[in-house]
C-alpha cells in the first residue's frame, strides 16, 4: 500500500510548471473531444431536454441536469483556463476575483430587481445557487469575456495598442457573444424575460445591461493581464481559443434548431474571426491531435 502511494506521488507533478506542462499536454491531445464532441453532445442533450425527449424514460435525470451542464461547461472552458494559467499572476488573479464578485453582485441585483438586464427568472437548474444566483456564474461569464479579449488582440494587431480601440472592440465582441447566447438560452428555457423582448424573446434592456457588465469585465481583465504576454502565449499555444470553437458549435447549433437565424449568423462571424487569425487548424479538430512531426517538440 505504501509503495503504491509512493509510486503515485512520483507520477504526480511536483511544481506549478510541471502541472502546467501536464495540463497543456492533456488538452492538446484531446482537442477534438473537448472542442467538438462536448459541444455537439451538449446540443443533443439540451435540445432533447427542451423538447421533452427524455420525459418518462430512464434518461429523465439527464434532462437539464445542472451538474452535467456545469461539468460540460468546465470541460469546454479547459483550453482557455489551461492556456492562461501560466500567466495568471497575483495581479491577474485579483482582477479575475474582482470580476467574479462583480458578476455575482450584478446578477443578484438583476434577479431581484430587474436592473440592469430587465425582469427575468431562471427556468432551468444551472447547478447550485446562492441567493438565487448560480454558483457557477463566473464559469459561464468570465471566459466569454476572455475569449473576446484574446480574439480581438489577435485581429486588431498593432491597433490593440490604442486603449480606446482595444477596449471598445472587446466590449462590442462581448455584446455580440450575448446576441448569440441569450436567444438560445431563452429558447431552451434557461431563463425567461417578463415581458418577452423583441429579439427572439430578449429585451433590448438586456443588451444595455451587457454593455455595462462587459465594460467592467474588460477593464478588469485588461488591468490584470499583460496583453503582450498573452499574445506570446497565444503564439505558442494553439488550443487557447478552442473554447470559442465550442461556443460557435454549441450556441450556433441551438439557435439554428429554433430558427434564430440572426444569432446563427453572428455565431458564424466568430467562426470567421477564428479562421482569420490563421491559428485555427481544422485538421487538429478533425483528427484529435497534432501530428508528431516536431510540432509537439516541447513535450
Amino acid at each position: 500500500m505504501a509503495e503504491s502511494g509512493l509510486s503515485l506521488s512520483n507520477r504526480l507533478p511536483g511544481t506549478r510548471e510541471e502541472w502546467e506542462h501536464r495540463l497543456d499536454r492533456l488538452v492538446r491531445e484531446n482537442r477534438f473531444t473537448i472542442s467538438v464532441f462536448f459541444p455537439l453532445n451538449g446540443v443533443f442533450l439540451l435540445l432533447a431536454s427542451a423538447e421533452g425527449v427524455f420525459a418518462g424514460t430512464p434518461l429523465a435525470p439527464l434532462a437539464f441536469n445542472g451538474l452535467f451542464i456545469l461539468l460540460g461547461t468546465l470541460v469546454m472552458r479547459s483550453p482557455l483556463l489551461v492556456g492562461v494559467l501560466p500567466h495568471t499572476t497575483r495581479r491577474a488573479a485579483t482582477g479575475v476575483g474582482l470580476l467574479a464578485l462583480y458578476a455575482y453582485a450584478i446578477e443578484y441585483v438583476g434577479v431581484h430587481t430587474g436592473v440592469p438586464y430587465g425582469e427575468f427568472a431562471y427556468g432551468v437548474d444551472l447547478g447550485p445557487t446562492v441567493a438565487g444566483v448560480p454558483l457557477g456564474l463566473p464559469v459561464f461569464f468570465v471566459p466569454l469575456v476572455m475569449n473576446a479579449y484574446l480574439l480581438c488582440l489577435l485581429l486588431l494587431g498593432d491597433r490593440a495598442e490604442n486603449a480606446a480601440v482595444r477596449l471598445g472592440s472587446v466590449v462590442a465582441a462581448v455584446l455580440a457573444m450575448d446576441v448569440v447566447l441569450d436567444p438560445g438560452a431563452v429558447a431552451l428555457g434557461f431563463w425567461e424575460y417578463y415581458p418577452p423582448g423583441a429579439f427572439y424573446g430578449v429585451p433590448l434592456s438586456n443588451y444595455v445591461g451587457w454593455v455595462l457588465s462587459a465594460t467592467v469585465a474588460v477593464v478588469l481583465l485588461d488591468w490584470g493581464y499583460d496583453r503582450r504576454v498573452l499574445l506570446g502565449r497565444l503564439a505558442e499555444c494553439e488550443f487557447m481559443l478552442d473554447d470559442l470553437v465550442s461556443f460557435v458549435i454549441l450556441w450556433g447549433g441551438i439557435n439554428a434548431w429554433f430558427g434564430n437565424w440572426l444569432a446563427v449568423a453572428v455565431a458564424a462571424l466568430f467562426g470567421v474571426g477564428l479562421l482569420k487569425t490563421e491559428r485555427f487548424d481544422s485538421r487538429v479538430l478533425r483528427f484529435g491531435r497534432r501530428r508528431e512531426s516536431g510540432e509537439n517538440s516541447s513535450d
